[in-house]
């Protein structure tokens, strides 16, 4: 199974990127018909730890590193960092085009989560990938289906979003079911406070 490690904006914080989403170009395309493949808000979160494939037998393992990463944040920490959905842009070009929006507030503190349970999943023996943290929430994948003058005046649109502040209350372990639908199956949630 694909697993990774979550966390989910609220619904204030969804429904006001919701109206920013809908002045894009990349939304108006898709209302035409255009596949820009926009993230369905059921989708909005930002990854904190990527697993990858990990075998079904080994998912209460992930599960039971999450919950020592998130009790020794615990330990240390009254709360969740607190964050708001602010800036964005593009990743990569033409066909493999992505466009995000960012994370500001305390992306130290969530880092630094986000740091403790790779290395409890570690010390668990199970994968964790090793990319340099860069908090996001993925919009769409229009990929080269939207002109690039479009994807251009979108990811301007998106450096200048500043949603509200939110704190983070629940880390969550989720499954990814891929396809041109894709899924996400909650399996685990832990809460920060």
């Amino acid at each position: 199974m694909r697993l990774f490690v979550a966390v989910y904006p609220p619904a204030e914080a969804c429904d006001h990127l919701a109206r920013g989403l809908a002045e894009l170009r990349v939304t108006a395309a898709a209302d035409r018909g255009v596949n820009t493949r926009l993230a369905r808000r059921d989708t909005w979160h930002i990854t904190l730890v990527f697993l990858g494939e990990v075998a079904e037998e080994r998912a209460a393992d992930a599960g039971d590193a999450v919950r020592r990463g998130v009790d020794a944040w615990r330990a240390h920490a009254s709360g969740g960092p607190e964050l708001r959905l602010a800036g964005g842009g593009r990743f990569g070009r033409g066909r493999f085009t992505v466009l995000w929006v960012g994370v500001d507030g305390e992306r130290g503190a969530l880092e630094r989560l986000a740091r403790g349970i790779r290395r409890e999943l570690k010390g668990a023996r199970l994968p964790s990938d090793n990319r340099r943290f860069n908090p996001h929430l993925t919009v769409a994948r229009p990929g080269d289906r939207l002109d690039r003058a479009d994807v251009e005046a979108d990811r301007g649109a998106l450096a200048g979003y500043r949603g509200p502040a939110w704190p983070v209350e629940t880390v969550e372990l989720v499954s990814s079911h891929l396809g041109p639908r894709p899924t996400y199956e909650h399996l685990a949630g832990w809460r920060l406070t």
